[in-house]
């Protein structure tokens, strides 16, 4: 069971600040701001939003297919990649970087990123069509602009369903742009902040959102997850972690567990489920590819979580 995951591969240079960014930041002076972090804490991991669901999706026992754009210096990662077993075959090399995420984290797991998008820019080059082989299902996850659009229509057009997940990207499209790409999709996942921002973007409520898309998902952190299918909205517990290590790559982690649940065809409170136990799961561990479980152990956690059986 195959999944297309359009998206970013990147590295992340990942900075924790031993303090709370509100303690910094004058709000009555935000007009001005110039704020300096000491971070005497520093990692570089293997990310990008496309990585990190296909780690954890390979974990899973799925099969994801990356398509994305890199850059010259891809050597370190593409190594990482042949020694999970994650395949190559529609990621496409271009002149430059790699994308390159920038990641300042305070105490209350608060961040401030920057990322330069590098070959990511370059992302439309790349079609579905390249896909000679069948695939199920498709994630649009954050990716050069262009590529995005594209992506999603091209996904539309087969017939394939897919995730739309703007997440970090949404600032990029406008509100009629974000809508098109909405209807285009089966599913759209958001987390409470995003989703708020993509209401204020198209003018349409949650509520609204929800009738354009099979499925609307959006975490709300420590308080779980809502998902809102035929008129339903179901309400997924949290599963606490075993240690708050790094949010990074949460969220990605969440999306391969949506995608793995729809492969296995899962109704959504399991599927919603098994995402919110991979996110604890995750965020206690640095970066968004260093966390593992196996089948047996991820069936033992969700049994304790939720007092349920995971389906085979």
């Amino acid at each position: 069971m195959s999944a297309l995951i359009c998206g970013s591969m990147a590295y992340d240079t990942i900075m924790v600040f031993p303090d709370h960014f509100k303690k910094h930041i004058l709000p009555e002076q935000i007009h001005i701001l110039s704020v300096s972090f000491l971070v005497p804490e520093m990692r570089r991991e293997l990310g990008g939003c496309a990585g990190n669901i296909a780690y954890t999706l390979k974990l899973l026992g799925s099969e994801p297919l990356i398509m994305a754009t890199v850059g010259k210096d891809f050597d370190l990662y593409a190594t990482w990649l042949d020694q999970q077993a994650i395949r190559r075959d529609y990621i496409t090399e271009q002149e430059g970087f790699t994308g390159q995420c920038f990641i300042t984290t305070d105490l209350d797991d608060n961040q401030i990123t920057a990322f330069h998008p590098g070959a990511m820019g370059m992302s439309y080059v790349n079609t579905v069509a390249m896909v000679k082989e069948p695939f199920q299902i498709g994630i649009v996850s954050p990716d050069g602009k262009q590529g995005m659009q594209e992506h999603a229509r091209q996904l539309a057009a087969a017939k394939v369903p897919f995730i739309f997940d703007p997440g970090q990207g949404m600032p990029m499209f406008s509100g009629e742009e974000l809508l098109e790409l909405v209807e285009l999709a089966s599913y759209l996942t958001l987390n409470d902040y995003e989703a708020e921002m993509l209401s204020k973007a198209t003018g349409l409520s949650i509520a609204q959102l929800a009738t354009k898309v099979e499925a609307l998902i959006v975490t709300l952190g420590a308080q779980g997850a809502q998902i809102y299918a035929n008129g339903v909205c179901h309400q997924i517990p949290a599963v606490p972690a075993t240690a708050v290590v790094d949010p990074t790559g949460c969220g990605d982690a969440f999306r391969a567990g949506l995608l793995h649940g729809l492969l296995q065809g899962w109704d959504w409170p399991t599927t919603g489920r098994l995402a919110s136990l991979l996110g604890s799961i995750k965020i206690a561990h640095q970066g968004g590819q260093n966390h593992k479980f196996t089948r047996v152990e991820l069936a033992e956690q969700y049994q304790t979580a939720f007092g349920q059986v995971l389906p085979a």
